[in-house]
């Protein structure tokens, strides 16, 4: 796990999280995660990951992959409303990146809505590659998915994560 600047923490999603995290989860996207979703993640799937960013007063966002065979696939990343564009989301991306390194994992692939345009423009920041579509793959909307993919998890793209993450805690410090 990465040790961000004060006032910001990272750790591991624990069942007690799961409130807020649905509660941010409720704000974030167009249908809600089942009942149970959560709770089943953390204690029955043995292959999933979750963690949770928050700041001295409360978890103020949630990431978290599943690692099958030696491939991460992103599940989820959101923040809540009042802490978007201050980098936030990028500090899950890149912490699940990094911790991908403790894993025996290969590549990265996530699906991403056509429509959100930010979180397409972070993924290609950290050199993720549309390489298909998924259509139709959000049933609550119908919207297709483009999938994803960052496949090198090797040493230059090791260094090019610590470059990224000297700036972006450089940008934290500066809007804390």
């Amino acid at each position: 796990m990465l040790t961000p600047p004060d006032p910001f923490w990272l750790r591991p999603m624990t069942l007690p999280d799961i409130p807020t995290v649905q509660e941010i989860d409720r704000l974030s996207f167009p249908t809600p995660t089942r009942s149970g979703l959560f709770e089943h993640e953390l204690a029955q799937n043995n292959i999933a990951h979750y963690q949770v960013l928050g700041t001295r007063e409360s978890l103020i966002g949630f990431a978290g992959f599943w690692l099958i065979a030696d491939e991460i696939h992103v599940s989820t990343i959101a923040t809540h409303p009042n802490w978007r564009g201050q980098g936030l989301g990028e500090l899950l991306l890149l912490n699940l990146l990094v911790e991908s390194y403790k894993l025996p994992a290969n590549m990265v692939t996530l699906e991403v809505r056509r429509s959100n345009v930010v979180a397409q423009a972070l993924y290609r920041k950290y050199q993720f590659e549309e390489v298909g579509t998924r259509s139709r793959y959000y049933r609550d909307t119908g919207e297709d998915a483009l999938l994803m993919t960052m496949p090198l998890l090797d040493a230059r793209y090791r260094q090019y994560l610590e470059q990224r993450q000297a700036g972006l805690f450089q940008r934290l410090v500066g809007e804390a």
